[in-house]
């Protein structure tokens, strides 16, 4: 699970940004958190809305770039210790507008928890060379820290756990430490690591190639799962197969007995988003995977947004700790009956230029209230009460 993700220096985001998944003190969907023993409660779902050019898509790039750095060269050579889903390369690129921010270094910090433990691992960029990086390790409930090992450009320090392992630390400065160690040795604690890394699943679906991206069991009850959820969303088919020769996809619809085929190229674009979208989802929500996906809601009916963002905020179907962090601009879904109000999130530009990041559940209100959670969230940010203004007030005032 991913608790906390900060970062500074990366496209838009000029200063130290934070996205937070650690759960707010609020009254609201208690039952839908992420609970475990000794840590503090995690949310399943995280939105970010705002207006275009606001920073929205490059929150989720930047730590598309962290998961893409540390998986791919895994991957590359074969040695990934999961079901990989491949992603592109998300290149680390400084905030342009100031000299000084352009000759500096980019910085990462990801929080996570595997199992009774919580990683905090943090990478330092310039150049695409690597100036720092570290990981540690606390046991839940317990307060000291862990070191797991220490990357400068003065060497490598490695903690107890991997201190007796005999580990070259001659690796090149393009090179996590993190991906050297998972390519060169079997070492549970850094196997843990870096398959968390390689259950992430970042998708954009801007991105018409994105829906050709298509990951289907050939186990039966994930099939029947699948179109049963299919048919859930008011997609009626039946069944569907691959055609070799063709390369395409067939999906059958039965029709007074009579089995029909539709070619995948011929269904709508909802249909193949929605064909594309949902086996990933499914086995996100079956392996306990985080999910990143930029623009979620497009070519979706806010019915079906719904309906996928409840798959993850409802525990009966997420039992085991799946999390979903989207961008939308689908205002019918910023309901005070679907998140809650640490899990919706504004990104917006300030005066200077940069992109800044904040929750409903961190604004005030003029007496210095919190929000309420029986506002409603969609008027009021229509309102521009919320700061990342739509500018759709503006819009309807101009003059034609």
């Amino acid at each position: 699970m991913l608790c906390q993700f900060s970062f500074s220096n990366f496209r838009s985001y000029r200063d130290e940004t934070t996205f937070d998944f650690q759960a707010a003190a609020l009254s609201e969907f208690k039952d839908s958190l992420l609970k475990t023993e000794k840590g503090n409660d995690i949310l399943p779902a995280g939105v970010i809305y705002g207006p275009n050019g606001g920073g929205k898509s490059n929150l989720l790039a930047a730590l598309g770039c962290v998961i893409s750095l540390v998986s791919a060269p895994v991957f590359e050579l074969g040695k990934n210790h999961t079901r990989f889903i491949v992603q592109q390369k998300i290149p680390c690129i400084p905030y342009l507008f100031d000299k000084d921010s352009q000759n500096e270094p980019s910085r990462f910090q990801l929080f996570f928890r595997i199992g009774d433990y919580e990683y905090r691992y943090y990478i330092v960029l310039l150049r695409d060379e690597i100036n720092e990086e570290t990981l540690y390790r606390r046991k839940l409930g317990a307060s000291r820290t862990a070191r797991i090992f220490e990357r400068s450009l003065k060497g490598i320090s490695l903690g107890p756990i991997l201190g007796s392992k005999n580990i070259n630390t001659k690796v090149n400065v393009k090179m996590p430490l993190l991906s050297f160690l998972a390519i060169n040795y079997s070492i549970p604690v850094i196997t843990d690591v870096i398959s968390w890394f390689e259950k992430c699943i970042i998708r954009n679906y801007a991105n018409p190639l994105a829906d050709q991206q298509i990951l289907l069991s050939d186990d039966q009850f994930s099939k029947k799962q699948f179109l049963t959820m299919m048919n859930d969303m008011g997609i009626a088919i039946t069944g569907y197969r691959f055609d070799q020769q063709s390369n395409e996809f067939y999906l059958q619809r039965t029709l007074h007995d009579t089995l029909y085929e539709l070619p995948f190229s011929s269904e709508s674009d909802g249909t193949r988003k929605l064909f594309a979208a949902l086996p990933v989802i499914l086995l996100a929500l079956k392996e306990g995977r985080l999910v990143i996906v930029d623009e979620l809601d497009a070519k979706l009916h806010p019915k079906l947004l719904r309906y996928v963002i409840r798959l993850f905020t409802n525990p009966e179907i997420n039992r085991n700790g799946a999390q979903l962090l989207f961008t939308s601009h689908d205002m019918s879904t910023m309901k005070n009956s679907i998140f809650r109000r640490d899990e919706i999130w504004f990104a917006a530009l300030n005066s200077d230029n940069s992109s800044e990041v904040y929750s409903l559940s961190e604004l005030r209100k003029e007496n210095n209230d919190p929000i309420n959670n029986t506002a409603a969230y969609d008027k009021q940010y229509l309102e521009g009460r919320y700061g990342a203004d739509p500018y759709l007030r503006n819009m309807l005032s101009w003059e034609v």
